[in-house]
């Protein structure tokens, strides 16, 4: 599959190594390609590319959205023309992976899940939420000893789902899916509380989401 990644931090690196690793055809999209950031981003994947934003939406398959959730509008508008308002439209079709999450004071205009208000942006793109309930270290090793980390997905296009579950379980991740977009605010809360347990509560990165059935 080819595979844009807009962003080129931590989780954005991590993915685009795994998934290069598993031959995937990978570009970054960046502000500046040029950038050390960038560079190493590269450094991770070294089948990747980078080029700008808009260049990289329009190379991909699926578009993994892993910037700062205060900037994902943005990213998104940057995909298509960002001097015109209707940007977004540059995503119709395409599977975009949110990754994003915020903390503190939501993004302006955003009065729901980032998810959806990305889905809002880019209408017609086929939005699902995923890759946000864990730390990149978790990317690159979702196993815990007998047991894989799981991840979470949401989203209302069906096909897409399916996509993102491949991608998720082909780097090692048991997948569970939470329903339709409209599920994307419980996991961007589930984010909050990883990072919580992970740095306020001094527990460390190594630990993960695990569903228990019986």
């Amino acid at each position: 599959m080819k595979i844009s990644i807009i962003g080129a931090g931590r989780v954005g690196s991590a993915l685009a190594r795994r998934w290069a690793e598993n031959g995937h055809a990978i570009v970054f999209g960046a502000r500046d390609p040029n950038s050390d950031k960038a560079k190493a981003a590269l450094a991770q994947a070294s089948s990747a590319q980078v080029s700008d934003v808009q260049e990289a939406a329009a190379f991909g398959d699926a578009i993994l959205i892993a910037v700062p959730g205060i900037a994902a509008l943005e990213a998104v508008r940057m995909c298509g023309d960002p001097s015109i308002p209707s940007a977004g439209q540059a995503l119709r079709g395409k599977i975009v992976m949110d990754a994003c999450n915020w903390f503190g004071e939501r993004p302006a205009g955003v009065s729901r899940s980032l998810a959806e208000a990305i889905a809002d942006t880019a209408p017609g793109a086929r939005v699902v939420k995923a890759f946000n309930t864990t730390g990149s270290g978790n990317m690159l090793d979702p196993r815990y000893g007998s047991q894989s980390a799981d991840m979470f997905i949401c989203g209302d296009d069906a096909g897409a789902k399916v996509a993102v579950t491949d991608l998720a379980s082909g780097i090692g991740f048991d997948v569970v899916d939470v329903g339709p977009l409209s599920a994307a605010l419980m996991l961007e809360h589930l984010a909050q509380l990883w990072v919580h347990a992970a740095y306020a509560q001094s527990m460390g990165s190594n630990i993960a989401w695990k569903l228990l059935k019986r």
